[in-house]
């Protein structure tokens, strides 16, 4: 029997084999660029997996490639990208899969902030504009200032403009104007308060908080991610308001199976929406819920993939106190565009606590020209603690080590 992935996250594909075997199942990756999976394929034996090189764009191509597999029982979606292909091809196969509307729906983010806005949810509307300096008067009228421009399908932190005053706005729209967006232009109100995630795992409905994990942003204008820990340790009662405040939000967007990865401004007034992806935590967001919970996580969805309740729900609602170690990760970023060739301090990172791991995004040789969104990650360093705090102390030490080194075309002449 088979499951398949339609691409998946960076990290976590060796997970996810484990997974499926232990479900009695081969797992098959569809994907057009294997290099993505470099590191997870290179600490798995050769035959761990099937893999079909495809262009995973192709829609048509997919659905062959799919029907050829043998005893094809789900197909799991881990990633935003393709969350409405896998949708629509699970659909199509017969196989068990969320309402292909639905996943449409999550997948517009300025869909899904008008209805939590119509719904009492949130306390920002959504206001489409053109991507041009002559919008700015619409938006200071409709949503005010301070507000965040962004594209409705957007990933990776990419196409998202903070602004705070009239120049900003007018500046951010300017540089809108020359990019290619996904979905379209909209801007809303920006909420003002540290940034967090909720990890949450459903059935049928039922919303289970696995935890909060931190996430430090970088200075604004830019608005890459630098750093994360889980699970955050909240004083009472602000869990069990989070709890039921993502579950109205999951309800309200229509995503009732499966991972949740939702992102959250803990504002002075409370929670409020940042966006919700359909999917489990990227970077290094799984291996941290796996380490916490002492459990692989999973292989819920695999449960999820395969129609069922997923176990790992009420695993955790027994398993009180008794977690495993916090994590903290950090995202390094090089100092300036070029050709990475490299990084130096890797070999030091034995000599920090926490158990230091080196988690490589990209490989000597590529090009990193986008340094104000996640793009520009050249790889992740991950250590443990007792606490959340303590290991996101340990990993910043540690990655402040680290320095890819690039070398610009200016140096090769």
């Amino acid at each position: 029997m088979t499951i398949a992935a339609l691409e998946a996250l960076t990290f976590g594909l060796g997970r996810l084999i484990e997974a499926a075997t232990e479900a009695g199942h081969r797992l098959c990756l569809l994907t057009g660029d294997r290099d993505v999976y470099r590191h997870e394929l290179a600490q798995l034996p050769a035959d761990a997996l099937d893999i079909v090189d495809i262009d995973t764009h192709d829609e048509a191509a997919c659905a062959d490639a799919l029907a050829a597999l043998p005893d094809l029982r789900g197909l799991i979606n881990s990633t935003d990208t393709w969350s409405v292909p896998g949708a629509d091809l699970a659909a199509k196969l017969g196989l068990p899969g969320p309402d292909p509307s639905a996943v449409r729906q999550l997948r517009d983010k300025s869909r899904v902030r008008a209805l939590l806005y119509e719904r009492g949810l949130s306390g920002s509307g959504a206001r489409a504009v053109t991507a041009d300096p002559s919008a700015a008067a619409e938006i200071l009228r409709e949503i005010g200032l301070p507000a965040v421009l962004k594209d409705s399908s957007g990933t990776s932190s990419r196409n998202v403009w903070p602004v705070r005053d009239e120049q900003q706005l007018r500046t951010a729209l300017t540089e809108a104007s020359r990019r290619a967006f996904n979905g379209r232009l909209f801007a809303e109100r920006f909420f003002s308060g540290p940034v967090y995630s909720a990890e949450t795992l459903g059935w049928q409905g039922e919303t289970k908080l696995l935890g909060v994990l931190s996430r430090q942003m970088s200075p604004e204008p830019s608005v890459r991610e630098e750093a994360a820990a889980f699970p955050v340790a909240l004083p009472e009662p602000q869990p069990a308001l989070i709890q039921g405040w993502v579950g109205r939000v999951l309800a309200a967007a229509g995503h009732a199976d499966g991972f949740a990865h939702v992102e959250f401004v803990l504002t002075k007034d409370g929670p409020e929406l940042v966006e919700i992806n359909r999917r489990i935590g990227g970077a290094l967001v799984g291996e941290a819920l796996c380490r916490s919970l002492r459990t692989n996580v999973y292989e819920a969805m695999v449960d999820t993939a395969l129609g069922r309740r997923p176990a790992l729900l009420d695993a955790v609602a027994g398993l009180g106190p008794d977690r495993g170690p916090a994590t903290g990760f950090v995202l390094v970023y090089p100092e300036r565009p070029g050709t990475l060739t490299g990084w130096t301090g890797l070999d030091g990172l034995r000599d920090f606590p926490g158990s230091p791991e080196w988690y490589p995004t990209a490989v000597p040789g590529r090009r990193v020209e986008h340094l104000s969104d996640q793009r520009g990650c050249t790889g992740i360093v991950l250590t443990e603690a007792d606490t959340a705090e303590l290991a996101l102390h340990r990993a910043l030490s540690a990655a402040g080590s680290i320095r890819p080194v690039v070398v610009s075309d200016a140096d090769r002449e």
